[in-house]
């Protein structure tokens, strides 16, 4: 975790979590500074709602913030919402609980099964020529009365992500194909019914470790 403190905020960076979507460094280069060695990430240079929205534009999460001024606070969005990124990750905005994770309102999953650093992407899905659409199709579902809350991800041994809490599920493009208050997502990379788990990682004897 790298962690720059400015005058008015703080950048936290963990590169862990980085799936390179280069949000930050084609936005504001002279922030995030890109193929250099050394000092990269200058918080003086944005104003601190600059930072903010940088922070917030970054999938994954490897990008939060920290402000002396407690307005600028990233908080849970009014609604818990999935992305499905084609060809790469599912991405969440929520209010999410994931063991041994502090508090996050951003983050990318695996869904290739070849990530080093499980559950998590780590952009392997690039490497390895993964495919799976961005667009899955549309399931029958009602509105949720709640849209927000605490969104809990278990990823299950061996197997698929457990997802408890209101969720909207929606494609790379923005359409909402789903609406969920429990689901199980695929992790493993072989399910025929993407995003979706269909017991494909006991076929093919899928590891999560």
């Amino acid at each position: 975790m790298e962690i720059v403190k400015g005058k008015e905020a703080t950048i936290l960076f963990d590169g862990k979590k980085c799936i390179h979507s280069r949000n930050c460094v084609l936005s504001r280069p002279d922030v995030f500074v890109p193929n250099v060695e050394g000092e990269w990430i200058y918080p003086d240079k944005a104003s601190v709602e600059e930072i903010k929205s940088l922070a917030l534009n970054c999938p994954s999460g490897a990008i939060r913030f920290e402000s002396n001024d407690p307005s600028f606070k990233e908080t849970a969005p009014p609604v818990n919402v999935l992305r499905v990124r084609e060809n790469g990750p599912i991405a969440i905005h929520a209010d999410i609980e994931l063991e041994g994770l502090e508090k996050q309102y951003r983050l990318t999953l695996c869904r290739c099964g070849a990530s080093t650093h499980k559950p998590f992407c780590d952009a392997t899905h690039v490497s390895i020529g993964f495919t799976a659409t961005g667009e899955p199709s549309v399931q029958e579902s009602q509105p949720l009365p709640v849209r927000n809350g605490i969104l809990k991800i278990e990823p299950t041994k061996n197997g698929p992500l457990k997802v408890s809490g209101n969720l909207e599920i929606c494609s790379g493009t923005g359409k909402v194909t789903n609406r969920t208050t429990e689901t199980y997502l695929c992790r493993c990379g072989g399910s025929s019914n993407k995003p979706y788990c269909d017991g494909t990682h006991r076929k093919i004897k899928f590891k999560s470790e």
